[in-house]
């Protein structure tokens, strides 16, 4: 699918893991809360030290992957156990967010997109806990690309290019 479909899937996915490599060079994968401020910057926040961060010092380029409608299901012309899915992939560059303004936009990103119904609260949060807080900055190097499996209401696998409906995605 293409990168417009796949950044779509990024923005809807409840969660992205985010894989990284280790100062010794093993891999560390964990499943982040993501926002967007544009389709190539996405940002999550941490604690001020642990293993994303000794990671991103080490080896900056990451690797981002979404899914989302993921179902087992009985394939409806040949019976196959199968999975119903729509996913993407992007890689990317993560570094540390340095300025206080950044920052704080990048926190409301996330809480606009995980708390929409809570904003009222933000700024006691961000006086709260600004300090305490790491917020990295992903910048895609290239376009996100998308795969799904899906089947259509006549039980036709939709292949490549295949839009379907709005809520197909």
């Amino acid at each position: 699918m293409d990168s417009e479909w796949a950044l779509e899937i990024m923005r809807k996915a409840p969660y992205i893991t985010v894989s990284f490599t280790r100062p010794d060079g093993t891999a560390y994968g964990v499943p982040l809360s993501l926002a967007c401020t544009s389709n190539e910057v996405w940002y999550f926040h941490c604690a001020l030290e642990g293993d994303k961060l000794d990671a991103i010092a080490a080896y900056p380029e990451v690797c981002l992957s979404a899914v989302t409608k993921c179902q087992p299901t009985v394939g409806p012309k040949d019976n196959s156990f199968t999975l119903q899915y729509r996913s993407a992939i992007a890689f990317g560059k993560a570094e540390l967010v340095t300025s206080t303004e950044e920052k704080v936009q990048a926190l409301r990103a996330i809480s606009q997109r995980f708390l929409p119904k809570h904003m009222d609260a933000f700024n006691e949060a961000i006086c709260r806990s600004l300090h305490r807080t790491a917020v990295v900055r992903i910048t895609l190097t290239g376009l996100p690309t998308g795969k799904r499996k899906q089947y259509d209401e006549n039980g036709e696998e939709m292949k490549y290019g295949r839009k379907g409906t709005k809520n197909n995605l």
